[in-house]
């Protein structure tokens, strides 16, 4: 069975299951408690969460996550929530949109983003994804060193933002034990490292507390010839844990 917020990704799931009596419901991990009086039992063997955007998301300009293709600032995973990133963008106040960029996107200059921004939007909106990657290139320096677009942080924490991803997160890795079986496993694939050292961080508690054993001392990453057929897979993280008890296979 599945779970996702965005409803293209499960009408493709739906063409490709559908002979194989799939379970797919529509929600996202911080509707967990909601959502569990429909699953189809209740526990299971193994449980994968897939952190983060997806090459769908990316690949279509439309849905305005990415500003390697020019489209609509939307960034919404669930197009009917609010609210998208160009309101995000058009409403947010300097100092909370500082906060934003620093925490999830991790970037020094985060202050001097917004307030670029902020000055911006003053003078026009800023309706697209690359008016609003042109708006953060302008105030962000690029050396010969860097691998990344000035822009992909910036893009990072108003996509987390807008979507609520790290709430969601945090709701997940706090209810995830009444959906394992005994001996069954939580695994967890994150992107980057807000995301990792929070599910560190709930499996080590766990583990502490003598209900767990975590099965990946280190995270799983991605191995070149994984990488040379998916280059998004480079950032790639797994994590495990297992509930004790049961059949250890």
């Amino acid at each position: 069975m599945g779970i996702d917020h965005d409803p293209e990704a499960l009408e493709i799931a739906r063409a490709a299951l559908e002979e194989r009596g799939s379970v797919l419901l529509r929600g996202s991990f911080g509707e967990l408690r909601s959502l569990r009086p429909s699953l189809p039992v209740p526990a299971f063997d193994l449980v994968l969460a897939d952190l983060g955007v997806s090459s769908l998301q990316l690949d279509e300009g439309r849905r305005g996550f990415s500003f390697r293709r020019d489209g609509p600032l939307d960034m919404r995973m669930d197009p009917e929530r609010e609210p998208s990133a160009e309101e995000w963008v058009r409403t947010t106040d300097v100092e909370e949109m500082a906060r934003v960029i620093f925490e999830y996107g991790e970037d020094r200059l985060a202050r001097k983003i917004a307030k670029e921004i902020d000055r911006a939007r003053r003078v026009a909106p800023i309706r697209t994804t690359g008016e609003l990657a042109d708006v953060v290139r302008r105030v962000v320096p690029r050396s010969r060193a860097d691998t990344i677009d000035p822009a992909t942080r910036t893009f990072q924490a108003i996509r987390i933002a807008v979507n609520g991803e790290l709430a969601a997160l945090d709701h997940l890795l706090a209810h995830f034990d009444p959906l394992l079986r005994p001996g069954g496993r939580f695994a967890v694939i994150a992107y980057h490292s807000l995301e990792d050292r929070r599910v560190k961080e709930a499996f080590r508690i766990r583990g502490r507390e003598g209900d767990f054993e975590i099965l990946t001392a280190k995270p799983v990453r991605p191995t070149d010839e994984e990488i040379a057929e998916n280059p998004r897979a480079r950032s790639a993280r797994l994590r495990v844990i297992r509930r004790r008890g049961g059949i250890q296979a």
